[in-house]
C-alpha cells in the first residue's frame, strides 16, 4: 500500500553562488549550513524591500534520510509540490532530475539510488535565464523548497505517478438528459483490477464500477452550485492486486488493495453568453471578483494550510463568487478550498508580460501541468493562457506559440475553456484576440492612465468588434496605504479616499456593461513587487483591498461587501482619517442594509438610501459619528484640527513597513 511521510523537517540550508556543481561539492556533501524546515525561501524579506537586485541565485537544500521499507518490486518517489524555478535534484552523489517550473508540482523516482543511508540534495535554481517563465512580471519571483516535500513508497502495482504530477485518476461528470454521469479515467502501473466508487457529501456510496476506464451513473445528482450550495462528491478507486506472488506468473486472484487515490468533484454545467455573461447550471451567475496572489510578509511564498484558509475566509466574507489565481499555478490545497467555498476559479500559467523565443516548451510543459494536476476541480471554469503578453515587443513565434497552447489545452480538457488577460494598451483588433474562446482586459484608466470613461469606451470599443467573444475585466485597480488620507483626493495620491473613489467608478461602470463575463479587482491583497518603490513603501504594490499581513481591510473592501455580500454590515470609510481641518468634512458610509442614517455627536446629519451614502458633516472639535440602519450600526472618531497632518500625505521616500515593525 501508499505510505507517504511528510519530508519538511530537519534540512541544512546554503545560500549558494551560481556555480551549482561547486555548491553542491563542496559545501552539501559537507552537509555544513543553516538548519531549516520547509517550507522555505531564502528572499523572503529580500524579495520585498525595494532593493535593486534581490537575491537570484542557485542555492542548495541537503537532507539525510534512512532508506524507506519497499516491499518486493516496490516504488520509492519524492514528491515537491513547489521549487522555484528551476529543481536539480541528487540522491547520493547522482543527478536524477531536473524540473523547470517553480509553481507546479512534480515526482522523482528514487528506488534505484536509494542506499541505507541517504543524502538527498535539492539545487534550486532561482537565476535569470530565458528559458522558463516568469521572468518578468510585477511580482517577486522567491527562490526555494516553498511548498510540502514527501516521501511515498508504493506498491509494485500503483497508480501512476510519473503521469505530469496529476492524482492518478482523471474524473470528468456531465449531466445527460437529468442523470449524472461520471467518466473516471485511471492511471495505473503494473496491473491489477481498479476499483471505483462514487460517495455523495456524506460519505455514502452512492454508486461503484470496475475497470480503468469507466462511467458510472449517479442517479438525481446533487449539482455544485457556486457560493450558496458546492455539493461535491468524493471518487475513491482502489487499486486491487493479486494476494500471491512468484517471481514468474501471478497465481492468485485479485485479493489485496495494492494502492487507492480519491479526489472530491461537482456535477455542474456552465457556458459564456457573449452578450448575457457567465451562467451557471442554466442560470445567470455575473462573475464578480478578486485576484490572488500568495505571498506572506517576509516569508514570501513559504505559506502554510492556515494561511491559505485565512485567504479564503477572507474572500468569502467580501461575498465575490469567484477568484482569479494570478499569475501561476496555486497550491493544491487552495484549489480545493475553493471548491469546498464554491468559488468559481480562473487558473493560469506564468506566461506573462515579456514573450521569450526559447520559453516555448516551458509554457507548454507548465500548461501541461496545470490541467493535469488541477483538472477535477469543479471551481475551475478556464485556463488561462498569458496575461500582458504584449507589454513588450516579439515575433510571430509569440502568436504562434499561443494558437499551440490553446489548441493543447481544448485536446486535454474540451470541457473548459480557454481565456486571455490582455495589457491594457493592446489594440482592440490584435490577433491574439482571435485565439481563446474568452478574452479579459486588465485596464486601469483612472489610476496609470486618466480619464475613467475610457475604461467603459475600451470595453465596449472591443465588444463592437469582437460580437462572438466573451469579453470581461480581468483586473482594475488602485494603490492604497492606510497611512495615507485626503479630503480632496486626487490620482496617485495612494491615498484610501481615492481607492474608493476608483472602485466606486469602475463598480459603475460594471454594472452598465452585463455583457462582462467575469470581472476581478487587482487585488484581494497587498503583494510583494521588489522592483517597485511607491509610496513612501518601497518593494511592494499597494492595489489590495486589504493590507500585505492581512490585518486591515481596506475602506474599499467594505464597498465590494456592500455589493457582494448577503451579510448584513454598515460602515464608516475614513477611521483611520482621524485629524481633518475646515468647517466640514466628507463622509462615505458603505452598506448592503438598504441605507444609512449618519449622526454626529448624537444629531442626525442626513438619511440617505443605497449602497454608497455620501454625507457633508459639520466639524466641532471632537467628533462622534455613528451610523445607522435597522438594528445594525458602525462609529467613527474624527478631530478637527488647525493645519493638515503631514503624516496623511504621500512620501516620495522611506518606509513605511507596518509588517517590518511587528
Amino acid at each position: 500500500m501508499r505510505k507517504t511521510v511528510n519530508f519538511n523537517k530537519d534540512w541544512i540550508f546554503i545560500l549558494g553562488n551560481d556555480d551549482a556543481e561547486k555548491a553542491f561539492a563542496d559545501e552539501c556533501r559537507n552537509f555544513t549550513g543553516e538548519h531549516v524546515d520547509l517550507p522555505h525561501t531564502w528572499n523572503g524579506k529580500d524579495g520585498q524591500d525595494g532593493g535593486n537586485d534581490y537575491v537570484r541565485c542557485v542555492s542548495s537544500y541537503a537532507k539525510k534520510f534512512p532508506a524507506p521499507p519497499l516491499e518486493r518490486g516496490g516504488k520509492a518517489y519524492l514528491q515537491f509540490k513547489g521549487v522555484n524555478s528551476t529543481a536539480h535534484i541528487y540522491l547520493n552523489g547522482k543527478k536524477l532530475f531536473t524540473h523547470d517550473g517553480g509553481y507546479s508540482k512534480f515526482r522523482v523516482d528514487i528506488t534505484d539510488a536509494l542506499k541505507k543511508e541517504n543524502l538527498l540534495v535539492v539545487l534550486a535554481d532561482n537565476r535569470k535565464n530565458d528559458t522558463v517563465y516568469p521572468q518578468t512580471a510585477d511580482f517577486t519571483f522567491y527562490g526555494g523548497i516553498y511548498r510540502d516535500v514527501d516521501l511515498i513508497t508504493l506498491s509494485p502495482s500503483h497508480f501512476d505517478m510519473d503521469h505530469l504530477g496529476s492524482p492518478g485518476i482523471k474524473i470528468t461528470p456531465e449531466i445527460k438528459d437529468g442523470k449524472g454521469i461520471v467518466c473516471v479515467k485511471s492511471y495505473v502501473v503494473g496491473g491489477g483490477e481498479v476499483h471505483v466508487t462514487v460517495l455523495d457529501g456524506s460519505g455514502k456510496v452512492v454508486a461503484t464500477e470496475i475497470g480503468e476506464d469507466v462511467a458510472i451513473e449517479v442517479p438525481s445528482p446533487h449539482l455544485w452550485n457556486g457560493v450558496k450550495d458546492p455539493y461535491l462528491y468524493t471518487v475513491k478507486a482502489e487499486l486491487m492486486a493479486l494476494g500471491e506472488y512468484n517471481s514468474l506468473v501471478y497465481v492468485a486472484e485479485y485479493a489485496e488493495v495494492a494502492d487507492e487515490v480519491s479526489a472530491q468533484f461537482g456535477f455542474r454545467s456552465f457556458y459564456v453568453d457573449p452578450e448575457k455573461g457567465f451562467f451557471l447550471n442554466g442560470r445567470s451567475y455575473p462573475l464578480r471578483g478578486v485576484c490572488r496572489h500568495q505571498d506572506r510578509p517576509l516569508i514570501g511564498n513559504a505559506i502554510i494550510a492556515s494561511m491559505h484558509e485565512e485567504d479564503i475566509a477572507l474572500i468569502k466574507e467580501i461575498g465575490a463568487n469567484t477568484v482569479r489565481l494570478s499569475h501561476y499555478q496555486h497550491d493544491d490545497y487552495f484549489y480545493e478550498l475553493c471548491d469546498r467555498a464554491g468559488l468559481v476559479v480562473w487558473a493560469e500559467i506564468p506566461y506573462i508580460s515579456k514573450h521569450m523565443d526559447n520559453a516555448d516548451d516551458n509554457a507548454v510543459s507548465q500548461m501541461r501541468e496545470l490541467i493535469a494536476q488541477q483538472y477535477n476541480h469543479p471551481c475551475i471554469v478556464c485556463w488561462c493562457i498569458s496575461n500582458e503578453i504584449t507589454m513588450h515587443g516579439a515575433g510571430a513565434d509569440r502568436l504562434e506559440c499561443h494558437k499551440k497552447i490553446n489548441a493543447m489545452c481544448h485536446k486535454l480538457d474540451d470541457t473548459r475553456l480557454t481565456v486571455l488577460a490582455c495589457y491594457m494598451i493592446k489594440r482592440v483588433r490584435n490577433k491574439l484576440n482571435y485565439v481563446t474562446d474568452l478574452v479579459s482586459y486588465n485596464l486601469y484608466h483612472g489610476w496609470y492612465l486618466p480619464f475613467f470613461s475610457l475604461a467603459g469606451r475600451k470595453l465596449d470599443r472591443f465588444h463592437r468588434a469582437h460580437k462572438t467573444v466573451p469579453l470581461g475585466l480581468s483586473e482594475y485597480g488602485a494603490e492604497a496605504m492606510t497611512g495615507l488620507h485626503a479630503e480632496k483626493p486626487k490620482r496617485g495620491d495612494n491615498t484610501e479616499e481615492y481607492q474608493c473613489i476608483f472602485h466606486e467608478k469602475y463598480l459603475d461602470i460594471i454594472e452598465q456593461r452585463p455583457y462582462l463575463w467575469a470581472t476581478h479587482v487587482w487585488n484581494m491583497f497587498d503583494f510583494a513587487a521588489d522592483a517597485r518603490n511607491q509610496g513612501g513603501e518601497p518593494g511592494m504594490n499597494h492595489k489590495g483591498l486589504i493590507t500585505f499581513d492581512r490585518k486591515i481591510r481596506k475602506d474599499a473592501f467594505y464597498l465590494y461587501k456592500a455589493y457582494w455580500s448577503d451579510e448584513p454590515f454598515i460602515h464608516i470609510c475614513g477611521k483611520r482619517f482621524v485629524n481633518r481641518c475646515g468647517k466640514t468634512t466628507h463622509v462615505t458610509v458603505y452598506t448592503n442594509a438598504g441605507g444609512a442614517e449618519l449622526y454626529n455627536n448624537g444629531e442626525l446629519i442626513g438619511k440617505q438610501s443605497g449602497k454608497v451614502c455620501k454625507f457633508i458633516v459639520p466639524l466641532s472639535d471632537k467628533n462622534s459619528l455613528t451610523a445607522k440602519c435597522g438594528e445594525i450600526a458602525d462609529n467613527a472618531e474624527i478631530i478637527r484640527v488647525d493645519s493638515p497632518d503631514p503624516s496623511y500625505k504621500l512620501r516620495k521616500k522611506g518606509n513605511n513597513k507596518s509588517w517590518e515593525k511587528q
